[in-house]
């Protein structure tokens, strides 16, 4: 078994098209991608990126800014949500609201948004209360996938590319970030996470006799298209971000 795994798109629609486009390059077909969630939330093209996703055959589950779109208000919702939202149609909430929350992949592939039982913590990262990001504690990865029995996790949400190997074997994967390479935000207390670069993160899996291998592919696209585009629409966080994967200077 070898498929593909997307996560945190977050509207960028070129980014999107490039990882599609190395994913066909590598043999493998629609049908045999996942994606994490999180597709829309975010100052750059949201209706581009839905007519993409909606017209594939992804499984896909829901993430914590997509469940944002059909759940609040968008006077309730942050600018990233808001500005999706203007874009997004009828038929396109319609979509999200058909999205699991986790789901079961070919009977041994299990996934989530970031922890199985809740779509906005982190489960492979930990935050100090100084705002540093590292790995989380082995125990407490385990803890929360106790439950389930799957040789092959994966899960979104952080953005940074990772593989957890479990005391028993069972792999738990982070595919990165298709097109938000680094961000910030105030819980549990404020911090940053940069990936130090900007190209679109994937991941492709692959099924042997002693386990799974996991590649972790970094796609080049016009990222400063993306950048200016954040730029016009008031948002250089996302335009910083977008040219490099940096906020500041460090």
């Amino acid at each position: 078994m070898r498929f593909a795994a997307i996560a945190d798109i977050h509207g960028n629609n070129l980014a999107l098209m490039a990882v599609l486009h190395d994913i066909r390059q590598n043999g493998i077909g629609m049908e045999a991608v996942v994606n994490l969630g999180d597709c829309f939330s975010g100052p750059l093209d949201t209706a581009g990126t839905a007519e993409t996703l909606c017209s594939l055959p992804i499984v896909t589950v829901r993430g914590n800014h997509d469940r944002y779109l059909i759940e609040q208000s968008p006077e309730r919702m942050g600018p990233s949500d808001r500005e999706a939202f203007s874009q997004l149609q009828p038929h396109h909430l319609d979509w999200i609201r058909t999205l699991p929350v986790t789901s079961v992949w070919r009977q041994e592939v299990f996934l989530c948004h970031a922890m199985p039982a809740a779509d906005d913590v982190y489960w492979l990262e930990a935050v100090t209360p100084e705002g540093v990001v590292h790995l989380r504690p082995r125990t407490e990865i385990e803890a929360a996938a106790s439950a389930l029995l799957f040789p092959l996790i994966l899960c979104g949400h952080s953005h940074i590319p990772r593989a957890v190997q479990l005391s028993d074997g069972r792999l738990i994967v982070n595919p990165g970030s298709v097109g938000c390479p680094a961000y910030d935000d105030d819980l549990p207390v404020h911090h940053r996470v940069e990936t130090g670069n900007a190209l679109a993160s994937y991941a492709i899996l692959e099924k042997h006799a002693n386990g799974w291998s996991v590649t972790f592919r970094a796609i080049p696209y016009d990222h400063h298209a993306m950048a200016d585009l954040a730029a016009q629409r008031g948002r250089q966080e996302w335009q910083k971000a977008l040219s490099g994967g940096w906020l500041q200077q460090n």
